[in-house]
């Protein structure tokens, strides 16, 4: 008989243990998806080896186009437009500063790293802009970078000796994001024959602030341009890219966007 009681005991206990187990409490995420998501994106930029093959892979097609270009005639004198962060300047260190402190990006965070003037090199970006400089072609810088940051852009430029660092090749923000009134500029009295930037708003109007169906329906009627006269750089951190998963509403909280992401992702 107490055999039989120990056993009964023995069965009850696993049971509720079993019941313990099957349910575990889940804790949240220790940060968001927009925070670590951040995180991880600029890990990759320091760490990957794939990231740096990648940009050479993007200067190294654009040293070759560049000399097919310069074989060719051209009624103005020949530009290159370029944005700046994460094209030339490698931001990461903000990135990572930010997410460790479980915040995301903000002017004022923003500008108080700018103003470090501790940006390092994109791989291959000063290489190619110095190449074609020395074959006679002028480098415009047009960034989406405050007025305010103006001085310690051209500084942190200057540091590793980019071509044309010099306010007058400098188009900061005015009023909008957008970078074609910018562009038309520069246009005005050079032949832009080349783009070089991390987000497809850096190469064309028809790019800004889409949806996403939109922007891939308008990067597969410009395919033959990408390689040819646009030249991406990687850029998994952040872009408009992550701007369009939630409208562009920068306003929404952490666990909003967070929200907005996961309903979009495809998982099985």
């Amino acid at each position: 008989m107490k055999k039989v009681f120990v056993l009964a005991v023995t069965i009850v206990v696993t049971l509720t243990s079993c019941r313990v187990q099957k349910n575990p409490s889940v804790a949240p995420p220790a940060k968001p998806l927009v925070v670590d998501g951040s995180l991880w994106g600029a890990m990759w930029q320091q760490k990957a080896s794939e990231y740096k093959a990648l940009c050479y892979q993007a200067y190294n097609i654009a040293r070759v186009r560049l000399d097919i270009i310069l074989q060719q005639q051209h009624s103005k004198p020949m530009a290159i437009v370029t944005d700046i962060d994460e094209t030339v300047l490698d931001n990461s260190p903000y990135a990572v500063h930010r997410a460790l402190k479980d915040s995301g990006y903000s002017d004022e965070s923003w500008m108080t790293w700018t103003a470090k003037v501790e940006c390092d090199t994109v791989p291959g970006s000063l290489s190619f802009l110095k190449y074609a400089s020395g074959k006679g072609v002028q480098i415009f810088y047009i960034t989406n970078r405050l007025e305010a940051e103006r001085n310690a852009t051209v500084e942190n430029l200057k540091h590793w000796n980019f071509p044309d660092a010099v306010h007058e090749h400098l188009f900061l923000k005015q009023t909008t994001s957008g970078k074609e009134q910018r562009r038309s500029i520069v246009a005005k009295d050079h032949e832009i024959v080349m783009l070089c930037g991390d987000n497809l708003s850096d190469f064309s109007a028809v790019f800004d602030k889409q949806p996403f169906p939109e922007r891939d329906k308008r990067v597969t009627d410009n395919a033959q341009l990408f390689g040819e006269k646009f030249i991406v750089l990687p850029n998994a951190s952040y872009g408009d890219w992550e701007g369009a998963l939630y409208n562009f509403n920068y306003n929404l909280s952490p666990a909003q966007k967070d929200s907005a992401i996961l309903r979009q992702l495809k998982t099985y």
